[in-house]
């Protein structure tokens, strides 16, 4: 697969990064352009529409999904560790690949809804084995939900807890355990 033009992966970053600092609405097409320093019809050459980029995007993150699947399935740690240490946000391409994505859904963008629940269903598909039932896969995936809100909080006006190192360590000890036992 050959990588896309770099000056559509910048007008993408820039889009993308727009909609996590300042929604959906600031999102427009003449805004992705002047945050990627093209002119508009060097965004249109890429991306004819506010929907082209859309959809772009949500195929970049399915791209990005796949490839933390594959990596989950082969972790040395197992599944759920993995899951759960990169629950806690590093502001990589994923993390901000989902926080746009949920952006786009909380403007009503139905496909970008749908997106963040197959990745929802992939993940749970390479946990699920690793649990004894539904409610320790529940646990599992909504011990991840915790740590990657608290994480997303954590500089904001209500922080919650984020464990790292030795405390991270230990949590996800515990949660492997009861999701096994």
């Amino acid at each position: 697969m050959s990588r896309p033009p770099l000056a559509r992966e910048k007008v993408l970053d820039a889009f993308e990064r727009i909609l996590i600092e300042e929604g959906e609405r600031a999102a427009t097409m003449d805004a992705t352009a002047r945050a990627a320093g093209v002119s508009k019809g060097g965004l249109l050459y890429h991306f004819g529409t506010k929907e082209a980029l859309e959809t772009a995007l949500l195929e970049r993150l399915q791209t990005l999904v796949q490839a933390d699947v594959d990596l989950m399935a082969a972790a040395p740690e197992g599944p759920i560790a993995y899951f759960l240490h990169t629950s806690v946000m590093a502001n990589d391409p994923i993390d901000r690949a989902i926080l746009a994505t949920s952006r786009l859904a909380q403007g009503g963008n139905a496909a970008a809804s749908d997106a963040l629940r197959g990745i929802r269903e992939q993940w749970a598909a390479v946990l699920e084995p690793h649990t004894r039932d539904t409610t320790a896969l529940d646990l599992v995936m909504l011990v991840s939900d915790g740590l990657y809100f608290n994480n997303a909080l954590s500089g904001g006006s209500i922080p919650g807890p984020v464990p790292r190192g030795d405390e991270l360590n230990a949590l996800v000890a515990l949660v492997e355990r009861a999701a096994r036992d």
